[in-house]
């Protein structure tokens, strides 16, 4: 049998029928009667006879098409038929545009979101500000099969070479956590490559993590605090709230009216934004209706701060203390210690600490650190048994008073 040259396929013309050119190895050249040329091959498969199209002409010389012929019967050598391999790599093609690491990255933190509870959406805000700013610039468009572990590493490094230590750690959590949800979601994703990144991490430098004062530093402190107003009176009093009653910023930023009975001075909060009260209903399977309430006692400072800040109160505001410019939105955790750090009290005292501050007082001033455990709801109930002379907090209310008696003289 003669081989096709360039030549002929050159010349081939039109006929009133389609006809076929063989060259070898059942490599053959298509000339269909509008005059368009392409390549075929033929072959057998499991006993019949099989074509495939390997291209156009000419766009795909004679020499192309030759080596796509020898492509062909190399897997026909192995067992593979070439069609079933051709479907199966522009299925791969089409995967790989289909799930960019952002395509997935979306579906994550849409499946995330649907976790994460009404009002506890912190975490995925988090997420969505790291990951746009740390991590998407460099790996948004990648396939999420072509991603490896150098790519991850390098994305890493760079957060670490600002000295970003605790948003590295996160941002390894988070790379795990996504690569486990693509594991599941994504076709012929087999690897993760987020595994194991913590072994080369960079060490943390030790944190002081939620920086407290001690008992003679409050009335400096309280002087301060007095002074500061540079966008109203609200961030102040929060502030202050957090020193009269003990609780932490996430239960201050989820208060709304109708927790307060101020008639009784009473600050009564649900247990499923209780931290202790949210691990006891998971521990022991309970609903929240089987829960009783944190019910915290208000010293007449505290009342006045709530009485005004209710009487301050916008038509669509939700919470006693409401986001600047979205009234149906929060006080952000941020704002509480932004103010802290503009008080000269960076690395010295945030929101949380403020615990820190309460319970380090109560205890030099000599009450037991069971009745100090309880008041800043540390304790387990199922093992504290102290005495209740009829009301949910008559027990509680003593502990707070010598620490309010230090507050209010500094205003």
């Amino acid at each position: 049998m003669m081989t096709l040259s360039d030549l002929t396929v050159r010349q081939a013309k039109a006929a009133e029928k389609t006809y076929s050119i063989p060259d070898t190895d059942g490599l053959g050249l298509v000339v269909a009667r509008t005059g368009g040329k392409s390549w075929h091959l033929r072959y057998y498969w499991l006993g019949k006879q099989k074509r495939i199209s390997l291209g156009n002409y000419p766009e795909i010389g004679l020499r192309e098409a030759r080596t796509l012929r020898d492509e062909a019967r190399a897997l026909l050598a192995k067992g593979v038929n070439p069609h079933t391999d051709r479907k199966q790599k522009r299925h791969a093609v089409k995967l790989a545009a289909d799930y960019t690491f952002k395509a997935v990255f979306d579906a994550w933190v849409e499946h995330r979101r649907k976790e994460i509870k009404e009002g506890r959406n912190s975490t995925l805000s988090q997420i969505l500000r790291i990951f746009n700013k740390d991590v998407l610039p460099s790996l948004k468009q990648m396939s999420i099969y072509d991603i490896r572990r150098p790519q991850l590493l390098g994305v890493l490094a760079r957060i670490e070479e600002r000295k970003a230590f605790t948003t590295a750690e996160k941002v390894r959590t988070w790379l795990g956590q996504l690569f486990r949800y693509a594991l599941v979601i994504v076709e012929g994703l087999e690897a993760n490559p987020a595994s194991d990144l913590d072994v080369v991490a960079e060490p943390k430098p030790p944190v002081n993590h939620n920086p407290y004062l001690h008992l003679p530093e409050l009335p400096e402190f309280l002087h301060k605090l007095r002074l500061y107003n540079p966008r109203g009176w609200q961030t102040q009093l929060g502030i202050r709230l957090l020193f009269l009653t003990g609780v932490r910023t996430g239960e201050l930023r989820l208060a709304t009216p109708d927790q307060f009975d101020l008639d009784r001075g009473l600050w009564i909060i649900p247990p499923q934004i209780v931290k202790q009260l949210q691990d006891e209903m998971r521990k022991a399977g309970k609903r929240p209706q089987d829960v009783p309430p944190y019910i915290v006692p208000l010293s007449v400072q505290a009342i006045e701060i709530v009485r005004y800040l209710l009487g301050v109160m916008r038509p669509a505001q939700v919470h006693l203390l409401t986001h600047r410019s979205e009234l149906k939105k929060r006080i952000s955790e941020n704002t509480l210690n932004a103010a802290l750090k503009r008080m000269g009290y960076k690395d010295q005292l945030t929101g949380h600490g403020i615990r820190g501050t309460i319970s380090t007082a109560l205890n030099e001033i000599g009450y037991p650190k069971i009745w100090v455990d309880a008041q800043l709801s540390h304790s387990d109930p199922n093992k504290v048994r102290i005495p209740r002379d009829g009301g949910h907090d008559c027990w509680r209310r003593p502990k707070t008073e010598p620490l309010l008696r230090v507050v209010p003289t500094q205003n």
